[in-house]
């Protein structure tokens, strides 16, 4: 009898009690008994976190997430008093080095340190599980599983060395980086052995099948980075087309990926046989020295007619500034499908423009300062992650010197401190609560908690004529390329909007800082805002919120403090505004007066006048 992958990996699995408990679940909801066997008893278990992580109803999946992720926190993130005395050793180690030396860390600046770390790793881990939970990653179940599972023993990888370090519950390190063509390889190697186990007799894959996730891993991802990339300064090539269920385009597709150094996960063989049967998928190669087009360098990945990806070759797979134009060109055959990756393009190239300035000497105007910090908008690329040119050249500037040019004032007007705060401050930024904002001046135009990454929400809209109904709004939504997700489409229909012309000065503050460091309910939070001077939000703020914050940075969400309404299933949701993945989405948020929200979710409220 064929055995599960994950037995043959993890044989005290199928008698684990997680697994039992999703037979005994099983069995009481078809009364049905499962075979005492194996790959029956993972199976059932794969089916329950299915149902659960990867559920078809978006609106249930993301419930499902926003429930466990703080247990999930709980389990892999570093506790504030695991922090080590070593870590604040080192960081005052390093500060010597840098000719700052620091004698002692005071209590409020350590607690900062340990905030930020903390963050990190929550950044750092749930990238993996939007990774591994995203519909756009075609791995089978059971592989998510067994990478999330191996992933949160791991520290980062260390290039030198060719391995990862490992994670005890004192680590503060993040959680390593996401390589994605080495997972797609060792997916088709564990395929290889779900199809036919007979393949362990064949010493090659036995070898390989054989070695721990961490050092095949590691391995694969060593060889990944050794890869030059030949003729890198070539433009010249072609498009080539691979048709969506095109079983022999697609593995000429793996076959074309071997050995180029692209990282993208078509590299497997199994993705990119999955790839192909949701849609179409475009290569840009560029011509060898014999005019061959081989080398890969751009990617298009299609889900029948809409872009799914495109991807470059560069760190986090972020387009090369050469092949821009090239893929401007492209673009244009998909008319407005293609409308939010043509932004991203001209992003690039400003990116690039100023890269350039940069390794010249060159000044930068404030229309480059304002775009490099990303003051009125965020810059956006075709990578996973942000282009790491932005930090690189951040960090070779003098941010003190900046803050005056993107802000038009002096040094004295920039507030750094709440105690700093006087009728001539043009900007804050410092620590945010409800006792800095009764602080602040009608001066103030510029609030941060720190510069740039953490903008304060300060925002007054208006309603708008054109819509007083729900269908208005929808139909406005929908102009604006904005996505519903979760119960927002249905929800929309249940908002009365204002007949008369209102304003709204809007605030947000995180649970946490609103005095619940540890995450609170929904009722203690409105009672706390209410007490600070503070009110919920009519219903029809959600939607023209989303109108006018098109400038919304990328990986936040707010969600509306207001009365919950509720769905034609039962449940109660309130409206969040959420920017992710380069899509500006009206989300409905499940919601109830005992439902807890960690310490970091941030609430808009009204300023009571």
């Amino acid at each position: 009898m064929e055995k599960h992958p994950l037995h043959l990996k993890i044989p005290d699995l199928q008698t684990s009690e997680e697994v039992s408990d999703a037979v005994a679940k099983q069995e009481r909801l078809t009364n049905e008994t499962i075979p005492n066997d194996p790959n029956e008893r993972i199976e059932a278990y794969m089916s329950r976190l299915e149902n659960i992580f990867l559920n078809p109803d978006e609106r249930v999946k993301e419930r499902n997430l926003e429930m466990l992720r703080p247990a999930i926190y709980d389990a892999f993130i570093i506790k504030p008093e695991q922090v080590s005395e070593s870590y604040f050793e080192l960081q005052q180690q390093v500060a010597r080095e840098r000719g700052q030396p620091v004698e002692v860390i005071p209590p409020e600046v350590r607690k900062q340190m340990i905030d930020i770390l903390i963050e990190d790793q929550k950044h750092s881990l749930d990238q993996w599980l939007d990774y591994l939970t995203s519909d756009d990653v075609a791995y089978p179940t059971w592989f998510k599983y067994f990478v999330f599972r191996n992933i949160t023993k791991l520290s980062q990888f260390d290039k030198t060395l060719g391995k990862f370090k490992t994670r005890t519950e004192t680590t503060v390190a993040p959680y390593p980086d996401i390589y994605r063509a080495p997972l797609a390889k060792i997916l088709d190697i564990y395929e290889q052995v779900a199809k036919d186990n007979n393949k362990l007799k064949t010493l090659d894959i036995q070898t390989t099948f054989s070695k721990k996730f961490p050092k095949l891993y590691a391995e694969l991802i060593s060889e990944s980075l050794a890869v030059n990339i030949e003729g890198k300064e070539q433009v010249k090539g072609e498009w080539i087309k691979y048709n969506k269920g095109d079983r022999q385009g697609a593995d000429a597709l793996y076959e074309s990926m071997q050995a180029k150094g692209t990282g993208w996960c078509v590299e497997g063989q199994t993705i990119a046989r999955n790839y192909i049967n949701q849609g179409d998928f475009y290569v840009y190669y560029t011509y060898d020295k014999n005019g061959q087009p081989i080398q890969p360098r751009i990617a298009i990945q299609m889900n029948d007619s809409q872009i799914g990806q495109i991807r470059g070759i560069l760190s986090h797979q972020e387009l090369e500034p050469i092949m821009s134009d090239i893929l401007d060109e492209k673009l244009k055959d998909f008319g407005s499908e293609a409308d939010s990756y043509k932004k991203k393009n001209v992003d690039m190239k400003h990116l690039t423009e100023i890269d350039h300035k940069t390794t010249a000497n060159k000044p930068l105007t404030k229309d480059d300062l304002l775009f490099l910090y990303e003051v009125n908008s965020v810059i956006e690329g075709f990578g996973y992650d942000k282009d790491p040119r932005i930090t690189e050249i951040r960090n070779k500037r003098n941010l003190q010197e900046d803050l005056p040019v993107l802000f038009d004032c002096t040094p004295n007007q920039i507030a750094l401190r709440p105690e700093d705060l006087n009728q001539n401050s043009v900007a804050y930024i410092g620590s945010w609560s409800p006792e800095v904002f009764k602080k602040l001046p009608k001066t103030i135009t510029h609030v941060y908690e720190s510069f740039p990454d953490k903008k304060v929400f300060l925002k007054t809209i208006e309603t708008d004529s054109a819509i007083k109904t729900p269908v208005q709004a929808k139909k406005e939504l929908l102009n604006k390329g904005i996505k519903f997700y979760g119960s927002a489409e249905e929800i929309l229909q249940k908002v009365t909007f204002s007949k008369e012309n209102k304003e709204y000065n809007l605030v947000s503050f995180s649970v946490e800082s609103l005095g619940f460091p540890n995450g609170a309910t929904t009722k203690e939070i409105y009672d706390k805002a209410e007490s600070l001077g503070l009110e919920i939000c009519p219903a029809e703020v959600g939607p023209l919120l989303r109108l006018n914050y098109l400038d919304q940075p990328n990986n936040t969400y707010l969600v509306i403090a207001m009365k919950s309404i509720l769905a034609s299933d039962g449940s109660e949701h309130v409206f969040g505004v959420d920017h992710s993945s380069g899509e500006l989405d009206l989300y409905a948020r499940w919601d109830y007066p005992d439902r807890r929200w960690d310490g970091s979710r941030r609430f808009v409220f009204l300023r009571r006048k």
